[in-house]
């Protein structure tokens, strides 16, 4: 299915031919810097690319997760062409992002303050050879990073150099988000966002800012609402850390209806027992459950890798979005012959087969509805 859809839509034997390319940057504000002189934070990074034969009616926005960059997107370990390529050759105009303090958009420690930076033993443990550490029961499916994917593997190796740190302040960084994604809609019109792990976030309060401009979101698993995921070896596979989201999908308001003035307002209930096995226990609103007004029109994808770490609660995502009025699809690739992915699934060996699946949802949802007969 996939694979004879990808090798169809997305070969490389033709030349890929762009019309425009170019960059620029989004937000940004000055603040104080040393000796009485100023210093600018907060900008994001956005390259594009518009194909010679433009045939989608809108782009899509790139948004990279923790410790990423927008070259998750263009170029992939092995030397192979990323998702922005795939998608460019399917007619798509293409936009990827370095959010602030990442990558091109640079790191201001003096606005910025804190940060994380992974170590390559994490990296390998959820991301690339889960098989080895067997943190949860989907690791032993993972089969599609190139290479060994412990460090001195050089595809292993190119991929930790691209790594970066990752600011600590969840509320600074999504009202930075929030705010250069609506700058860049405002720029180029109504587009696609697809986000991955901590940037599913930003999908949300950016569409919740600019419901009409959004015309469908592709997160690629977007992490769990009201609490994430800490670790493993609990009875239930995992240990949650401190509720990190308090209005549900993201540590700053959301809007619902009826309307929530606090976070305090809002009640979440985690799950008594899992859904099934090796499935975590999960969260949601209890009921009468709020509606998420600006998401409900929405068409939403959430697509989970067979052999990721959020392959055991990613549903919870998916349940919550549900029971919050918007119409949710969960995309669990093996349901559709793409096997053995992990977390980083952009950058693995069949990755062209998951994009080939994201290009068929987007023209299913998104493609015109044949006008109806016209009364006299």
């Amino acid at each position: 299915m996939a694979t004879k859809a990808s090798a169809k839509a997305g070969t490389r034997k033709s030349n890929l031919v762009i019309a425009r390319q170019g960059h620029f940057f989004l937000g940004g504000a000055y603040h104080p810097g040393p000796k009485g002189g100023r210093l600018m934070a907060g900008q994001a990074y956005v390259e594009y690319q518009i194909p010679a034969k433009l045939t989608q009616p809108y782009p899509i926005v790139f948004i990279h997760g923790g410790g990423q960059t927008g070259t998750n997107f263009t170029c992939k370990p092995d030397g192979q062409e990323g998702w922005a390529q795939f998608f460019l050759r399917q007619g798509y105009a293409t936009y990827v992002m370095d959010q602030p303090g990442r990558g091109r958009s640079g790191y201001d420690m003096q606005v910025y303050g804190a940060f994380h930076r992974h170590t390559p033993e994490r990296l390998s443990e959820r991301f690339t050879n889960p098989r080895r550490s067997k943190l949860y029961p989907q690791a032993k499916l993972h089969t599609q990073w190139p290479g060994t994917g412990e460090a001195g593997d050089p595809y292993f190796d190119r991929f930790y150099a691209s790594q970066f740190m990752s600011m600590d302040d969840p509320v600074a960084l999504q009202k930075m988000m929030q705010a250069v994604g609506s700058e860049l809609l405002a720029r180029i019109g109504p587009a696609i966002l697809l986000t991955h792990s901590q940037s599913g976030v930003f999908g949300w309060i950016i569409a919740d800012a600019n419901p009409r401009k959004v015309k469908a979101i592709v997160a690629i698993e977007p992490g769990l609402a009201v609490a994430e995921v800490e670790g493993c070896g609990s009875p239930d596979w995992f240990r949650y850390g401190p509720g990190d989201k308090a209005w549900g999908l993201s540590a700053i308001p959301i809007a619902y209806d009826p309307p929530v003035k606090r976070p305090s307002q809002l009640r979440f209930v985690h799950e008594e027992t899992s859904q099934g096995p090796g499935l975590a226990r999960v969260w949601r609103q209890a009921e009468p459950a709020r509606k998420l007004v600006n998401l409900a029109k929405l068409p939403v994808a959430v697509v989970t890798g067979e052999g990721s770490y959020h392959a055991p609660w990613e549903h919870g995502t998916v349940d919550y979005l549900r029971q919050a009025g918007v119409a949710a699809e969960h995309v669990k690739l093996q349901e559709h012959g793409v096997f053995g992915n992990g977390h980083m699934m952009m950058l693995e060996k069949n990755s062209d087969d998951i994009a080939a699946v994201i290009h068929r949802w987007l023209f299913k949802t998104l493609r015109p509805k044949k006008p109806g007969k016209r009364r006299r």
